[in-house]
């Protein structure tokens, strides 16, 4: 038999229940191996629930104090009762002199009172007890996601000043250095925020005309590295250039939010493949190729044909975004026809060109002529394919340099992954 005997406000902080007749302190904390949450449960006096009755700071106290052997419990471990109720009497029932040393030597959350409203200068002073007498019921958490954030940046030595702040809050990034960044101008104090703007209109003027595209090795919606990097660069190097006064943080989070808004806007490399398709044939021109097989390092096979209503290099790409993946990177594609085909090989950055010499005759095996080439990134391998699907082997020629011996190849490659 189970009856709840005293609750708070807040669902989260610590109830008091009676269990078969004895007083338990129950709070979920934590949670399993299927990321459900946890419950606690440890037992307690009559006299210690007339203090979290009455007491609102020390019940959060204890809160906090039992908060990191829960987190000690892991997923499925039991909670040490005998240290949880070893806490009890030294924070609900001590005088604060104790309580406050007390604190200096256990392990405590400290955001789960600064979420409740305590001072935090007093917290960082050690009188636990004092920071607690503005405390509430109900919980800020945005209040203790800012200290953490702001703790984390103390322990890297990045002192925020007002208009690097702002820039933070303006993208979103203040509190969590991860999170996607976006535009909130309500975000900022209005007095900082025609500064804040200037400061974006730099970041916009060095990145004009620069762009982000796909990389469909690592996925249909992965960017492409190295057009990352180099906005990235740019935008980071004119900020610091126009505004010297801003911190790491602050110029990081406004490269990011080129970075971010112009992967955004970035068509996918099938896209861009039968745009420019669309181009060539406003002047006439025509594909070579009128049939090409797609395949795969794990047999995965596409056809493709003249009449498709995407162009070859779209509907490869598109192949390629499907299927790569950290175990399958060897993509092929062949003209059976004209008797050629390419091997791209994105784990070493290189492509293969074959051009059959003799056909197999009498149960005699074809003759092959390979040749290798190394590939400057997915805009070198773009360039390769698009070229292959309009003109075959032939128009590879002069994307080499391509060479036949694999001992002089695998030099090369060990040369270049070397610089």
């Amino acid at each position: 038999m189970r009856d709840v005997v005293f609750t708070r406000q807040s669902g989260w902080i610590p109830n008091v229940i009676r269990e078969d007749g004895e007083l338990k302190l129950t709070l979920g904390a934590g949670a399993d191996a299927n990321h459900d949450p946890r419950t606690f449960t440890f037992s307690i006096s009559e006299a210690h629930l007339a203090v979290i009755q009455e007491d609102l700071a020390r019940h959060l106290l204890l809160w906090s104090a039992v908060l990191p052997l829960c987190d000690a419990a892991g997923t499925r471990g039991r909670l040490d009762e005998r240290a949880a109720v070893a806490l009890l009497d030294p924070i609900l029932l001590a005088a604060p002199v104790d309580v406050d040393a007390l604190f200096q030597r256990i392990p405590w959350d400290r955001r789960r009172l600064i979420a409740h409203g305590a001072d935090i200068g007093l917290l960082e002073r050690g009188q636990v007890c004092a920071a607690m007498r503005a405390a509430t019921e109900t919980s800020n958490e945005k209040r203790a996601q800012e200290y953490h954030a702001n703790h984390r940046r103390a322990e890297r030595g990045a002192a925020l000043g007002p208009l690097d702040a702002a820039m933070l809050r303006y993208t979103g990034q203040y509190l969590h250095g991860a999170t996607v960044p976006r535009r909130i101008p309500d975000a900022v104090d209005p007095a900082l925020l025609s500064e804040v703007m200037r400061v974006i209109a730099t970041a916009e003027r060095a990145c004009a005309g620069m762009r982000i595209g796909r990389d469909p090795r690592r996925g249909k919606r992965a960017t492409d590295r190295r057009d990352w990097a180099r906005m990235e660069t740019t935008v980071q190097a004119a900020v610091r250039r126009a505004h010297p006064e801003l911190v790491d943080d602050a110029v990081r989070t406004v490269s990011f939010l080129m970075c971010s808004e112009a992967a955004g806007r970035a068509g996918t490399p099938m896209e861009d493949d039968e745009a420019a398709a669309d181009h060539r044939a406003e002047r006439g021109g025509r594909a070579m190729k009128t049939a090409l097989s797609f395949t795969d390092d794990k047999g995965a096979e596409k056809k493709w044909l003249r009449n498709s209503p995407r162009t070859a290099a779209a509907e490869f790409w598109e192949f390629v975004g499907d299927r790569s993946a950290a175990d399958n990177e060897v993509f092929t594609i062949e003209d059976e026809e004209m008797g050629e085909g390419i091997q791209l090989h994105f784990y070493a950055d290189s492509i293969a060109r074959i051009t059959t010499l003799r056909e197999g005759e009498g149960g005699a095996d074809p003759e092959y002529r390979v040749e290798y080439c190394l590939v400057d990134g997915i805009g070198g391998y773009r360039n390769l394919v698009s070229a292959f699907v309009r003109g075959g082997c032939a128009a590879l020629e002069h994307h080499g340099p391509w060479l036949s011996d694999v001992a002089e190849f695998e030099r090369a490659r060990r040369r270049r992954d070397t610089r």
